[in-house]
């Protein structure tokens, strides 16, 4: 079984230690999103660990329909087949429940898909989401939950949220039966729960009341950053937070900003993914201190200065601005790859930042200053 230990906290912020199976987590954590067991951007293992990653984050689904979690189970799990000897989570199938609305049918037992690459049929319900999760055999699984767009009505949303917890209970139970197995990879692999309920606090500290019963290894907060304004997620987090346990890692899916960050830190989540910093790599954009920057644009041609001054990621370490610059209009993927490599080592080295503050005692001055310069720079 996982570890959580709680450090030290200030106010509803949380500095954390979870001890799991493939290492120990610091918390809070940004998780590193590889879709299909890769970093877009030609970013290789060697490199999230020389940018500091402490988690990588894979997809059920994706990995379901390429190469087939069969085959990842045959070459010997996810860690074994993409060279990665620290935690991986992976997510359940539920958020394409949400992104693949036109190609789905969601009854109790479960959910019908078109495949988004040749449109076959596919079925994946609590049960299907565990074993694909067992077969790839990361550190932590997530349970299989509906998505509920965050503007849904409350006649939808009641109903959806119920089936959800449902879905957990079915979860937890063929997790269970599946770490007995002798022929599981990881049988220590651990289940966090979802709490939804849109922007409903009632819903969602109910829900939040309700799974906290279970006893779960972790808690993610759903359903947020889809749809919703910045200080509705936030008024979510502060009403919903205090409903799960203080004693377990809280994870808030797919969010967000550096700021996002800052602010969801201060109402008690210590977990975190986003695809921002690669995506945005990719298209030119850089994270700084100073907020976001447009290597495109035509100011950096001659710049000789690095994307930011005293970083020291591979990409700030041994290239200017305006060769990077050079490499994206020449379309060459190191461009992309140089980017995305600094924008996750900024996200873990603000991670690592938020740690030392809390650690020191000193996290709400050191956000109010962090906040300064993001919004400096806008």
């Amino acid at each position: 079984m996982a570890k959580y230990t709680l450090i030290k906290t200030e106010g509803r912020a949380k500095r954390g230690r979870f001890e799991t199976v493939h290492g120990t987590i610091e918390t809070p954590v940004f998780m590193n999103v590889g879709t299909v067991g890769a970093i877009k951007g030609a970013v290789s293992t060697m490199d999230l660990k020389e940018i500091g990653t402490q988690v990588q984050l894979s997809n059920t689904y994706h990995l379901h329909v390429r190469p087939g979690d069969g085959l990842v189970h045959d070459m010997g799990g996810l860690h074994r087949f993409m060279n990665w000897d620290r935690p991986i989570l992976t997510d359940s199938g539920g958020f394409q429940v949400f992104s693949l609305a036109g190609l789905r049918k969601i009854k109790e037992e479960g959910v019908t898909f078109r495949s988004h690459i040749d449109g076959h049929a596919i079925f994946m319900g609590p049960e299907e989401s565990m074993r694909i999760q067992s077969n790839l055999a990361s550190t932590i699984a997530m349970a299989f939950d509906e998505c509920p767009s965050s503007v849904a009505d409350r006649s939808y949303v009641e109903p959806s949220v119920a089936r959800t917890t449902r879905w957990l209970v079915r979860c937890k139970a063929e997790m269970d039966r599946l770490n007995e197995l002798p022929e599981t990879i990881n049988r220590q692999q651990l289940l966090f729960g979802i709490n939804q309920g849109a922007i409903f606090p009632d819903i969602r500290k109910a829900h939040a009341d309700t799974i906290s019963q279970m006893d779960l290894d972790g808690y993610a907060i759903g359903g947020l950053a889809v749809g919703e304004t910045h200080e509705e997620m936030y008024y979510i987090l502060e009403e919903t937070v205090p409903h799960l346990p203080k004693d377990k890692p809280t994870y808030l899916m797919g969010v967000g900003t550096p700021a996002n960050i800052l602010e969801a830190v201060e109402r008690g989540v210590d977990f975190f993914d986003c695809v921002y910093p690669s995506r945005n790599g990719r298209h030119g954009h850089a994270y700084t201190s100073h907020g976001k920057m447009n290597l495109q644009n035509a100011q950096y041609e001659r710049d000789p200065r690095p994307i930011e001054e005293g970083c020291q990621c591979p990409a700030c370490r041994h290239y200017s601005r305006s060769y990077i610059r050079h490499l994206l209009k020449a379309k060459e993927m190191l461009g992309m790859r140089l980017l995305v490599l600094h924008n996750l080592y900024f996200y873990n080295h603000l991670m690592e930042e938020i740690r030392d503050a809390l650690d020191q005692g000193s996290f709400a001055s050191y956000k109010k200053m962090k906040l300064e310069g993001l919004k400096a720079g806008e």
